[in-house]
């Protein structure tokens, strides 16, 4: 996120490198607790698949099944080959339903609903792991956090740098000022809705515009 970025659309984002850093520790961090996490999960949810406990087993499955998915991440770094680390997720539910039987025991018949719960599990842990990542970052969740300094954007005609909390700052203002206009509209006050066009107009003149190349 931070030396590649993420690009769509013709648009590149990157966040500053401290605030990658602080992310790329974190969520190996996190990632390391989810596998244990969630070897506790496969294990204690051994018994009701008809299976047996097994601490050290439950570690070896999620640890050695999750690897092809983790190994497979490296294909966001480029979108067009994001199918491919989709196809290593896939493999990672497969590794998992294959080593069930054979790591905690349980009945092959029961492998693919003891699966599914795993990765309803999974899934589950992934979601907190991403806010949590979100706390650290400062930003929201869910695939990208935003940072809280400068934000740079590549575009085709050129770069656009965001103070992020100056930008956040202007929104709020640009929503005042929206909601003192929508007021005097409804009231009837011309002033006050021409002194509210003017402030949006002032405001506006804050936004970030692209650099020359």
């Amino acid at each position: 996120m931070s030396l590649i970025g993420a690009s769509a659309f013709g648009i590149s984002v990157r966040v500053p490198i401290v605030s990658g850093l602080v992310n790329m520790v974190a969520g190996y961090v996190l990632s390391l607790a989810m596998v244990f996490g969630l070897a506790l999960v496969v294990d204690a949810l051994a018994p009701t698949f008809g299976g047996t406990k097994s601490p050290i087993n439950a570690l070896k499955l999620v640890a050695y099944g999750s690897t092809a998915g983790f190994v497979g991440g490296i294909f966001s770094v480029l979108p067009a080959l994001s199918a491919l680390g989709l196809l290593a997720g896939l493999y990672s539910i497969y590794l998992v339903y294959i080593g069930l039987p054979v790591l905690m025991k349980c009945p092959p018949e029961k492998a693919v609903a003891y699966t599914a719960v795993v990765m309803v599990c999974a899934i589950v842990a992934g979601v907190l792991v991403g806010v949590i990542l979100g706390t650290v970052s400062g930003g929201p969740t869910m695939g990208m956090s935003t940072p809280t300094g400068q934000l740079s954007i590549e575009t085709p005609r050129g770069a656009v740098n965001i103070d992020v909390p100056k930008l956040e700052a202007l929104g709020k203002r640009m929503e005042e000022s929206g909601n003192r206009m929508e007021k005097a509209q409804q009231s009837g006050d011309q002033a006050a809705m021409e002194q509210a066009i003017k402030e949006m107009a002032e405001l506006q003149k804050g936004l970030p515009t692209e650099a020359p190349k």
